[in-house]
């Protein structure tokens, strides 16, 4: 059985049937003033014949007018970025564009192509949580010449903008706050250390232990490779399994914390009455917990409002001067902090 293949029907079809040069249906299609009643009307009887739809994005193209920005997060199912594309969104659509989002998953190799793909379509411009700590895969898209804005991350170079939030501050008010509740064993459940913001919360833990009279040393740290619940139950196990477990606990995120707070619960501990725990970014599902999550809390949907803004500022064309953005944090104080440790159960 034949099947027939369907074509796209192009201006160079509607210029045949309407006997007209291509450069004619393109004045027709774009700027119809300039082309006489007789011959428009025969080109848009063509139009109408052969039922073609010119290509928009073709158009943009040549045109260096995108009505697409790009989108790249570290990890999409973290309620966290999510609310920041909701943000850049909203502030989008307002302009008449739209928001194309991609995952790297902290994958270095996955956010290069991302970035050469949205080079190949020439996007309006580019929101970034870079990947990359090393940083040639934003100095590779540089190239291009598409503007790009830093998204939860402070940029090092001066012509770079960047929207993020104060993670020293943060990890002070996590610790600072497990200090004032009598915690002096406490551990820090950290990602990566490639990740700035990694490094910042704990730079900040450490200054609250400081502040306090205590050494570096009463921090225990504990690495993930991801920043999710499945690495904060394996965090939680292996703080368990310390021969003196920390009273208290600070997640790098909620995500970690969730995991931690469900290894505690399998093993038969109650948060907060034997380990106390602190996240961050304070997303939807830490509220909404087993044991309501305490939380530094980021304002992700106006960190996503406010990048797209820069973004579009400096695509629109006027005078433009590169900004860094730092918002402040909020500790958000529930259940799972506001105890302070008791003597264990054996």
């Amino acid at each position: 059985m034949s099947r027939s293949v369907s074509r796209t029907v192009g201006i160079k079809d509607v210029a045949r049937t309407a006997g007209v040069s291509v450069g004619t249906v393109s004045n027709v299609i774009n700027r119809p003033d300039r082309v006489g009643t007789e011959t428009r009307n025969k080109v848009l009887s063509a139009i109408e014949q052969l039922g073609y739809v010119r290509s928009e994005s073709a158009r943009q193209l040549r045109a260096g007018e995108s009505r697409i920005m790009g989108l790249i997060v570290l990890d999409m199912g973290n309620p966290f970025f999510v609310d920041v594309a909701r943000g850049a969104e909203r502030t989008a659509r307002d302009k008449g564009l739209g928001v194309m989002v991609c995952n790297s998953a902290q994958n270095q190799s996955d956010e290069a192509e991302y970035l050469s793909l949205f080079a190949e379509q020439r996007v309006r411009g580019v929101l970034l949580t870079p990947a990359d700590a090393s940083g040639r895969n934003i100095e590779t898209f540089r190239r291009s010449g598409i503007p790009f804005v830093l998204v939860d991350r402070v940029g090092d170079d001066p012509d770079t903008c960047s929207v993020s939030v104060d993670d020293v501050q943060g990890g002070t008010l996590a610790v600072r706050h497990l200090l004032e509740a009598g915690h002096t064993s406490i551990a820090y459940v950290s990602g990566p250390r490639t990740l700035s913001q990694v490094r910042d919360r704990r730079t900040g833990a450490l200054h609250a232990l400081r502040e306090a009279g205590h050494t570096p040393d009463a921090l225990r740290e504990v690495t993930t490779e991801r920043l999710d619940v499945s690495a904060g139950r394996d965090a939680g196990a292996r703080l368990l399994g310390l021969a003196h477990r920390p009273t208290a606990v600070f997640c790098a995120n909620d995500l970690l914390a969730l995991g931690v707070l469900q290894a505690m619960y399998s093993a038969g501990l109650s948060v907060p009455e034997d380990i106390a725990i602190v996240g961050y970014d304070d997303i939807e599902f830490a509220a909404a917990a087993a044991v309501p999550l305490t939380s530094v809390r980021q304002p992700a949907v106006a960190m996503g409002t406010l990048a797209a803004e820069l973004l579009l500022e400096e695509t629109d064309g006027d005078a433009h001067e590169h900004r860094r953005v730092v918002l402040q944090p909020e500790l958000v104080v529930r259940r799972s902090s506001l105890v302070a440790s008791r003597p264990r159960r054996t």
